[in-house]
C-alpha cells in the first residue's frame, strides 16, 4: 500500500509541474506570433493612439516576463483574457466549446474501444486461422485510414447520397434530444473512433495471445472448466491491462484528433473555437484554447495512468 501510494503522490506531484510547463510553452512560443493583438481588437484602421491606449490597457507595453507574471494571475483566478471588439471572455467561449470536444472524444473512444474489444478477442481466439486474418487486414486499413480523410469520405456516403445521417447543423442537447445529438455526433464519433480501434485490436490480440498461452488457462481447462468461462473470467480481465496503458495515450490523441474532426463536421467545440482565432488573429483566444486542451491532455493521461496502477497489482510492488 505504501507503493501504491508513492506513486499516485509522484503522479499528483508532476500534475502541477507539467501544466507549469505548459504555461510557459504557450504563451511565449504565442508571444513570438507577428499578430499585434491591439490591432487584430481595434482593426487595420485604428489609430496609433488607440492602438497604444490598448496596449496600455492590457498591459502590451510591459515586459514580457510582467506580462507573463500578470497571465498566470489572472489563470490562477480563472481569467483567460478576453478576445475580438467587444470583450468576449475566452474563458465562457472555452466553457461552451470544450463539453462539446469532450463528448465527441468519449463517443469515439467507446465506439474504438467496443469494436477493439470485439476484434481482438476473435482474433486471438482464431489464432492464424481465417477470421484473424482477416481482421489483421482490417485493423491495419484502419490504422493507415486519417481520420480527416475517412470523414470527407462518409460525410460523401451517408449525407450527401444516402441522406441518412447529418454532417452539419446545430448539435441538440444530449438530455433534451438524445436522438438527434446521437444522430449529428454518429459520423464525427465514427471517423475518430476507427483509427483507435485498428490500434487497440492488434494490442488486444496480442495481449490475448499471451494470455491463452499461459499455465494456469491450460491446467483450468484440462481441469474441464470451459474456455468461455476461462476467457471471460481471467484471460480477457488479465489481458486488458495492457491495452489500457495504450488506451490511456490515446485518448489525448483523441481531443487533439477530435478539433480537426469538429472543423470538419462544423461542430461547436473547441476545433472551431481555435479556426475562428486563426482567422480572426484573436491571440487570446488561440492561447486559451491550445493550454486548456494541452491541460486536459495531461489531466486525462494522469488519470488513466493512476487507475493503470491500481488495476494492475504486478506494479505494486515495484
Amino acid at each position: 500500500m505504501n507503493n501504491l501510494l508513492r506513486m499516485i503522490g509522484r503522479r499528483l506531484i508532476a500534475l502541477p509541474i507539467m501544466i507549469f510547463g505548459v504555461t510557459i510553452l504557450v504563451f511565449f512560443v504565442m508571444a513570438l506570433s507577428p499578430i499585434d493583438q491591439a490591432y487584430s481588437v481595434l482593426g487595420e484602421n485604428a489609430t496609433e493612439a488607440q492602438v497604444q491606449q490598448y496596449r496600455e490597457d492590457h498591459g502590451l507595453n510591459e515586459p514580457i516576463l510582467v506580462q507573463y507574471g500578470n497571465y498566470m494571475v489572472g489563470l490562477a483566478q480563472g481569467d483567460l483574457g478576453t478576445y475580438g471588439a467587444n470583450n468576449a471572455s475566452v474563458a465562457e467561449r472555452i466553457g461552451q466549446a470544450l463539453p462539446v470536444t469532450l463528448q465527441l472524444t468519449f463517443f469515439g473512444l467507446i465506439i474504438g474501444v467496443v469494436v477493439a474489444v470485439i476484434l481482438g478477442v476473435v482474433s486471438a481466439l482464431y489464432r492464424d486461422r481465417w477470421p484473424d486474418q482477416i481482421i489483421r487486414v482490417f485493423s491495419i486499413a484502419c490504422i493507415a485510414t486519417p481520420s480527416f480523410w475517412l470523414a470527407v469520405l462518409m460525410i460523401l456516403l451517408f449525407s450527401s447520397m444516402l441522406h441518412v445521417l447529418p454532417a452539419s447543423g446545430p448539435l441538440p442537447s444530449l438530455t433534451a434530444d438524445p436522438g438527434g445529438w446521437l444522430a449529428r455526433m454518429a459520423l464525427p464519433a465514427i471517423a475518430l473512433g476507427v483509427p483507435v480501434s485498428g490500434q487497440l485490436t492488434r494490442v488486444i490480440r496480442t495481449s490475448m495471445v499471451e494470455e491463452l498461452d499461459r499455465d494456469y488457462v491450460r491446467t483450468a481447462l484440462g481441469a474441464g472448466i470451459p474456455k468461455s468461462v476461462v476467457v471471460a473470467r481471467n484471460v480477457l480481465r488479465n489481458a486488458l491491462i495492457t491495452p489500457v496503458t495504450v488506451l490511456g495515450l490515446r485518448i489525448g490523441y483523441l481531443i487533439g484528433g477530435a478539433v480537426v474532426i469538429e472543423v470538419i463536421f462544423n461542430l461547436p467545440g473547441m476545433g472551431m473555437a481555435i479556426l475562428s482565432g486563426i482567422t480572426s488573429s484573436y491571440t487570446m483566444l488561440v492561447q486559451g484554447v491550445v493550454l486548456v486542451v494541452a491541460i486536459t491532455f495531461i489531466i486525462i493521461n494522469i488519470i488513466v495512468d493512476m487507475l493503470y496502477i491500481l488495476i494492475d497489482p504486478r506494479i505494486r510492488t515495484v
